[in-house]
């Protein structure tokens, strides 16, 4: 599939800005292709991998997120920064929109590794035990995603 050009193409962000967003903001808006052919976005906790590209939500192994990927793993993932004021009222923000494919991540060994580093995003420094008891304790309930990008944009948002 082709991906359509940024309409608004001046205001395309860099992508190590895309992967500084990425990386530094905590909770984005997962889309999906629900029942009844609804759109299903929901706001969620993630963790960027830098080095490959890929995100990693976690979530219990049932519920509409999870009936819904397994009928199609395409999915849209938005970020967007707070934003920094500039003048008496107007924003200046940096968005990112990911297009990709989910993958369910069956090997519980890959699964711990990624949401240790997720809850290390999460989590205060000095909580190395309070993680690991919270692992032990969730891991076997939990289901590990994994969004491969096919498609990133990013864009300098200015609303005035």
């Amino acid at each position: 599939m082709e991906f359509r050009e940024m309409r608004r193409f001046k205001q395309q962000i860099a992508d190590s800005e895309c992967a500084e967003v990425l990386t530094n903001e905590k909770r984005g808006f997962l889309a999906v292709n629900g029942e009844g052919g609804y759109p299903y976005a929901l706001p969620i906790n993630y963790y960027f991998d830098a080095e490959t590209g890929n995100i990693y939500f976690h979530g219990a192994r049932s519920g509409h997120k999870f009936d819904a990927l397994k009928r199609d793993s395409k999915a849209c993932f938005t970020v967007c920064e707070q934003g920094v004021q500039k003048d008496d009222w107007s924003y200046h923000a940096r968005s990112v929109i990911v297009f990709g494919r989910i993958r369910f991540i069956e090997s519980p060994d890959e699964a711990v590794t990624f949401v240790r580093k997720m809850a290390w995003k999460y989590y205060p420094s000095d909580a190395h035990d309070e993680i690991e008891q919270d692992i032990a304790k969730n891991a076997p309930r939990m289901q590990m995603l994994e969004l491969i990008p096919d498609h990133i944009t990013g864009k300098l948002v200015h609303e005035k």
